[in-house]
């Protein structure tokens, strides 16, 4: 009984949360979790236990992407944009449990986490807001010499391995997550080291939503540990790397030299060097990491008489 109510006392459920593949959650395959602090320090209160995420988990997300792939890239963009904004929707209907994930996990005040819930649910929008847009952007009709319409139009890259920002638990995922799947892509994401949260609860959130098994997956774990095998993972066409910025035990320049063995397009984290940093996150978006994993089609045709 409660000292001071006297309702009866419960014990509080721990939670132990998993991995996001291929539309499911499955275990760590290594059976390893780890503990998550607020504030992503040791010294802060315990929130939860994560999934500590293999190389043997990389690969089944992989493989996961791979095979959702041809149907992500294949749907209109109009589907994509509709999907990607039922995601949003979820995502305020979350708002509160958003709120109070980025506010341990970062250590900010309640009314900067808000701040920062409402600016990642509308960066999610803007991005989806791309989907039926882009093409007509940065694809066009180019001038030719000859009896030929000559047409480049941008397609999508393939599976784009993206490490979440360390610090920016939220905002800073979503940043460098919906301008991969916007144009088809298919992702796998390993999250922040510390503040895994977040993104535990979007994976929740894109589950309950309209977007397809395999599209995003979400791996949670050591950093130093699983992003080296998707750098190096010969059927992952492209990585982003934003999460190399402080994060432990981590040599973005390594990364890139093992992205280098299959031509991986490679987005590097800011700064140089030992420098690197994470972006100011809340600055407005361009279309540069939309860009970042494209590819370009040219396509001549003859014009008729």
């Amino acid at each position: 009984m409660s000292p001071t109510t006297g309702a009866p006392s419960r014990v509080e459920i721990k939670k132990t949360y998993k991995l996001y593949i291929g539309g499911k959650f499955p275990r760590s395959e290594s059976g390893r979790s780890y503990e998550v602090y607020a504030g992503g320090a040791s010294s802060g209160a315990f929130l939860a236990n994560a999934a500590q995420g293999s190389r043997k988990d990389a690969r089944d997300a992989v493989v996961a992407a791979r095979k959702a792939y041809p149907g992500w890239a294949g749907a209109t963009a109009y589907n994509r944009g509709q999907v990607l904004y039922r995601v949003a929707e979820v995502m305020e209907g979350r708002r509160a449990q958003f709120v109070a994930e980025v506010r341990a996990s970062e250590g900010v005040s309640e009314r900067q986490a808000e701040a920062v819930v409402g600016q990642t649910i509308d960066r999610w929008v803007w991005y989806a807001g791309w989907s039926d847009k882009y093409a007509q952007v940065l694809g066009g009709l180019n001038p030719v010499a000859g009896p030929y319409f000559d047409i480049s139009a941008p397609e999508p890259t393939g599976v784009v391995a993206v490490l979440a920002p360390q610090a920016s638990s939220l905002l800073g995922l979503v940043s460098v997550l919906a301008p991969v799947v916007v144009s088809g892509n298919t992702a796998v994401v390993l999250s922040s080291e510390l503040r895994p949260l977040p993104a535990i609860t979007l994976s929740e959130a894109l589950a309950t939503s309209d977007v397809p098994g395999g599209v995003v997956n979400i791996v949670t774990g050591r950093t130093g540990e699983v992003a080296p095998w998707l750098a190096s993972h010969r059927d992952v066409n492209a990585i982003d790397l934003a999460g190399a910025a402080g994060a432990e035990g981590v040599v973005w320049g390594d990364l890139e030299a093992a992205a280098a063995e299959n031509l991986k397009r490679v987005v590097r984290p800011a700064g140089t060097g030992p420098e690197a940093v994470e972006p100011d996150w809340t600055a407005t978006p361009d279309l540069s990491r939309l860009t970042a994993f494209l590819e370009t089609k040219t396509v001549w045709h003859p014009k008729g008489r």
